[in-house]
């Protein structure tokens, strides 16, 4: 093999391992994946705008954890300054000084959770720390850990309480891209995904949160009967079919999300749960769907002017209703 040849052999190894860890926890996203392999290969940064629960920021932090690299989170609003980012000088009492405190910029994968929520002043602390790996506290440069990839994302159709990113912040990003909705066939890989972990447990944690052996029995008995609780294939196409019909409705802007269909299905195994069964039946789904659903959808016309039972019971009227399997 030539020589010249061997680092991208080496490479393609490394990115084919990233995209088979990032796909045991998220599926139909390999565009996006790729996306964030090449920023990393090229120092850049990543903006990623789409409509919430598509999986942005379960992507980063896949993507942080699939390269064994550290991960912080800022959830930007318009009261966020620029020292909770990069952190600032405290006084230290026993040592008589003040001493540098580390914002959760140091971090080698930092996710900026809608960043078009934070003020000008504050987005223009990214500048630096993106475009040379550094901020700057009391005129003493900080380098920050390498590689540095900053990931933000933003809401496309949010216009109230947000702050456009000017165009100097927009040029420090490489790539800008959308994640946009699963296809049908990843639906149900990603309800079955979900489905399998214990409550509690998000994408990319290995166990349940906290310590199962200090919760309170309640609720241990509680999360063991809904991990009990069985869902047939068909009620799980239900359930994706129910969120896809949100979707291609004339007086409907935005969907549900991939997020809202797995809480659908969440959702239905508690109220089967409340109804002393084993398994899911149509009306567990039918039951929660108004309550999980249309809150998380952007009408055309004001959501306060529909009743949103009505407004579900009429779209669960078009959709094919499962044939109730005979449970034991």
């Amino acid at each position: 093999m030539p020589q010249s040849v061997e680092p991208i052999v080496a490479a393609q190894s490394v990115i084919r391992e990233i995209r088979e860890k990032i796909a045991t926890r998220l599926l139909g996203l390999s565009d996006a994946v790729d996306s964030l392999c090449i920023a990393l290969m090229t120092r850049g940064h990543i903006l990623l705008e789409d409509v919430p629960g598509v999986g942005k920021t379960e992507l980063a932090k896949a993507f942080a954890a699939a390269l064994g690299l550290s991960f912080r989170r800022i959830q930007c609003t318009p009261d966020l300054m620029p020292a909770d980012i990069v952190g600032g000088m405290v006084f230290h009492p026993r040592q008589a000084e003040f001493v540098f405190r580390r914002g959760p910029i140091f971090a080698h994968v930092l996710l900026v959770d809608e960043i078009n929520r934070a003020l000008p002043r504050t987005q223009s602390a990214l500048l630096e720390a993106m475009a040379e790996g550094q901020v700057t506290i009391d005129g003493t440069p900080q380098r920050l850990p390498q590689p540095f990839l900053v990931v933000a994302t933003q809401n496309p159709l949010e216009s109230q309480g947000v702050f456009p990113l000017p165009e100097a912040q927009l040029d420090r990003f490489l790539m800008k891209t959308c994640l946009g909705y699963p296809v049908a066939e990843d639906d149900m890989a990603i309800l079955t995904l979900h489905l399998q972990r214990p409550p509690g447990q998000e994408a990319g944690s290995s166990e349940i949160s906290g310590d199962p052996g200090r919760r309170p029995a309640a609720i241990s008995i509680l999360d063991q009967a809904v991990a009990s609780v069985r869902v047939s294939t068909d009620l799980l196409a239900y359930a994706a079919e129910i969120a896809r019909a949100t979707r291609t409705r004339p007086e409907v802007e935005v969907g549900a999300s991939p997020r809202a269909m797995i809480l659908l299905a969440q959702a239905a195994r508690a109220q089967a749960v409340l109804a002393g069964r084993d398994f899911v039946i149509p009306d567990d789904v039918q039951k929660v769907a108004a309550r999980v659903l249309f809150h998380r959808l952007l009408l055309t016309t004001a959501s306060d002017e529909v009743d949103p039972e009505a407004w579900i019971a009429e779209l669960l009227r078009v959709v094919p209703v499962p044939l109730e399997e005979e449970m034991p």
